[in-house]
């Protein structure tokens, strides 16, 4: 058999030329697949971030003090900060590959760190909450809990009277409250969470707030700003919410999500 041979003027041609692909993702289908992809440039980021510590003994030194906490808060933060400016681009890659089209600017928006206020006043899912009104006594802890509640909500653009909401829902402000389920502190974080979400002492009020409005940031993104389904995530896990296609059919799960709009109705008619 005679053999064949090509000429090939350019042999990165056929690599850097994308195959032009028609993606067969849905909105919802992108936003996960765009979420997916940062985490992964974040973690891998983040990889390299905690090789690079190891090698030369940490941030402080290798007899540093608080070493490992200054550590995993300084890689974590600057993996979340180089895939939200594109340092690496791998990101927007991956997507390319996986559904044939460039990121838009938007998606990036959606999937990024930090979301839109939300505007609940105007989600029509407000207006199935139930009537429940705070206790005093829980007014007073919630109140005190203002300093965090803000910065929480400035950092991860979530509308602070949603927050003060989940916490009322949660714990009614006491910070050493821990569940049947252990789910612990003024959000109710289980342990993988809060190690997932980057908290060192789960009772600590300020980690906790920090931590568990950063995961119902998380939600929101995943769910592309529903409220609702956000707070079904929150209640029951994302798992039950993709499993049952929306909110999942369990009562607790429905009376929870009333009970937060309902308290997020009574944060925002007042003063507090």
């Amino acid at each position: 058999m005679e053999k064949l041979t090509l000429k090939i003027d350019n042999p990165q041609k056929h690599i850097s030329q994308p195959m032009e692909v028609k993606s067969r993702y849905d909105e919802t289908g992108k936003v996960k697949i765009a979420s997916a992809t940062k985490q992964f440039e974040s973690m891998l980021t983040q990889m390299m971030l905690k090789s690079m510590n190891k090698t030369t003994g940490g941030m402080l030194g290798e007899e540093g003090y608080g070493n490992d906490m200054f550590d995993t808060v300084f890689e974590q933060e600057i993996a979340s900060y180089m895939g939200e400016t594109k340092s690496l681009g791998l990101a927007e890659m991956l997507y390319k590959k996986i559904t044939g089209e460039e990121m838009k600017p938007e998606m990036r928006v959606k999937i990024n760190n930090k979301v839109d206020p939300v505007k609940i006043k105007n989600n029509k899912t407000a207006i199935d909450s139930t009537n429940v009104h705070p206790s005093n006594e829980s007014l007073n802890r919630i109140q005190k809990l203002d300093q965090h509640i803000d910065e929480a909500a400035k950092s991860f653009g979530v509308d602070k009277n949603i927050i003060k909401s989940i916490i009322m829902t949660e714990s009614a402000g006491n910070q050493k409250a821990v569940s049947g389920a252990k789910a612990k502190g003024l959000m109710q974080l289980m342990d993988s969470t809060a190690v997932d979400m980057g908290i060192q002492n789960v009772f600590n009020a300020r980690e906790n707030i920090l931590g568990g409005t950063k995961y119902f940031a998380k939600m929101l993104r995943q769910y592309s700003g529903d409220v609702k389904l956000a707070l079904a995530a929150y209640n029951a896990g994302p798992q039950n919410v993709e499993k049952y296609n929306g909110v999942p059919p369990f009562e607790e799960t429905k009376n929870y999500i009333n009970k937060v709009l309902s308290y997020f109705n009574h944060f925002s008619e007042s003063k507090l």
